[in-house]
């Protein structure tokens, strides 16, 4: 059972959406909060695996409790609320390690299939978003430690999953490109970022841009 907490400030948000998870049969919504410390008190009783979690909250914002969240000894998963797609909260949310965000006015089973992609440690980045997610990485301050490797340690295999997984694409997405099993990607992305140094799918994405592997106008 995939445990969730939710935290916004509007009330109508939360009851949304978690009247619509607690309705699925492999998630149960077990917190809420109004404000991002008590999301932080909540998350430390419940220890949820994955929050929801709103950037503009009052006592304090998504941001300053995602750090907290994300720096506990058994972090979860955590999905950035926002109206906004590129709202400076979100940029600095993900540079603090969440692993994406989604618009408040995201249908329905864009919301559950949120949920299910980050706790099978996939990032939650579509194509159009991770371009743009690019661009604003590579023009403002550098988000990545260097690269422990260069991308030669690359199997031609993993080159091959790297450029799919470069333009933003999900496991499935990129198995049903490459005619592999869903598991295959799985370890080979687990394979790549290992030999980079690199922590989660959003820092491979960076560093496709800025080594020049990808350009942000091409695909």
């Amino acid at each position: 059972m995939i445990r969730v907490v939710i935290a916004d400030d509007q009330a109508m948000v939360r009851e949304g959406f978690g009247a619509l998870l607690d309705r699925q049969p492999d998630m149960s919504v077990v917190g809420h909060a109004g404000d991002g410390e008590t999301a932080i008190e909540v998350c430390r009783r419940e220890r949820p695996d994955v929050v929801l979690l709103d950037v503009r909250m009052p006592v304090m914002d998504g941001l300053q409790a995602a750090r907290a969240l994300l720096h506990a000894e058994v972090p979860p998963r955590v999905i950035i609320l926002t109206t906004f797609d590129l709202d400076d909260y979100v940029f600095e949310a993900l540079r603090a390690g969440a692993s994406g965000f989604l618009l408040k006015d995201a249908r329905a089973d864009d919301l559950v299939q949120a949920v299910r992609v980050v706790v099978a440690g996939e990032a939650l980045l579509a194509p159009t978003v991770t371009r743009r997610l690019i661009e604003r990485y590579l023009f403002q301050e550098p988000a990545l430690p260097p690269a422990t490797s260069s991308l030669d340690a690359l199997t031609p295999r993993e080159i091959d999953v790297f450029a799919l997984l470069a333009r933003g694409l999900s496991n499935a997405e990129i198995a049903a490109r490459l005619t592999l099993a869903e598991e295959t990607v799985k370890t080979h992305v687990g394979r790549i970022l290992a030999k980079l140094g690199l922590r989660d799918r959003v820092q491979a994405v960076v560093l496709a841009y800025e080594s020049g592997f990808v350009s942000p106008g091409r695909g």
